[in-house]
């Protein structure tokens, strides 16, 4: 066993459902739907919920909290994400015939390129249970905030800090992380909508237990 497989759990009772403690919360959770950039749902998605520790959905619960005074909803693509979940991701890097969805989420990059310029990582801090995949919902309008470029877009117009996105855009992105930071979430250099919580609870842990309210309940 390696010292990887040591640090693997299933034990669930640190996490809670997010919709739970903010219940203001919109959920389009990806990886339990085919419209992700593999094209199929994701292993370990058995319900299109977020799960979350539960130090993080307290974040969450304050963060959401500013957006809705400002006008807005928190609307989550992923949050906790199973190891199992990784290793699909990995697999399907090496199954190079497999481009179904490259047009739609990394156009301009050849697959092993998702893992090299860190897009995609071999271990994601998203099964530490800390971390989320968020933007903000207008509640006047409707719709998503404009963030310059869609969820899981691997490209550099995707990075937080990129000027290749209208001023407004860039305006709404800086908003989103600003009041996250406020919430003490850490953003990721590459990726607009990918957050840390900065004090994770589990920082050399990761969690193997399925995506489902149902198990975090039994």
């Amino acid at each position: 066993m390696t010292d990887f497989e040591k640090k693997v759990t299933m034990d669930p009772s640190g996490f809670v459902v997010l919709a739970d403690v903010v219940p203001s919360v919109i959920q389009e959770i990806r990886y339990y739907s085919t419209y992700n950039f593999i094209g199929d749902r994701i292993d370990g998605y058995e319900e299109p919920c977020a799960l979350i520790t539960k130090e993080a959905a307290r974040a969450l619960k304050a963060v959401s909290g500013e957006a809705n005074a400002q006008g807005f909803r928190l609307k989550v693509f992923d949050a906790y994400r199973p190891a199992c979940a990784v290793r699909h991701f990995v697999l399907w890097g090496i199954e190079d015939l497999d481009l179904r969805m490259k047009p739609f989420f990394y156009p301009g990059l050849e697959k092993h390129e998702l893992f090299s310029r860190g897009y995609i990582a071999k271990r994601s801090g998203h099964s530490r249970g800390s971390t989320i995949d968020l933007t903000l919902f207008d509640m006047k309008t409707g719709r998503e905030v404009d963030m310059g470029s869609p969820f899981d877009m691997f490209s550099e117009i995707s990075h937080p800090g990129s000027r290749a996105v209208t001023e407004e855009q860039y305006e709404n992105r800086m908003f989103l992380q600003k009041i996250m930071v406020r919430g003490g979430f850490q953003p990721l250099d590459c990726e607009w909508w990918h957050f840390t919580l900065e004090d994770e609870p589990y920082p050399d842990t990761y969690f193997e237990f399925p995506v489902s309210a149902a198990y975090l309940r039994r």
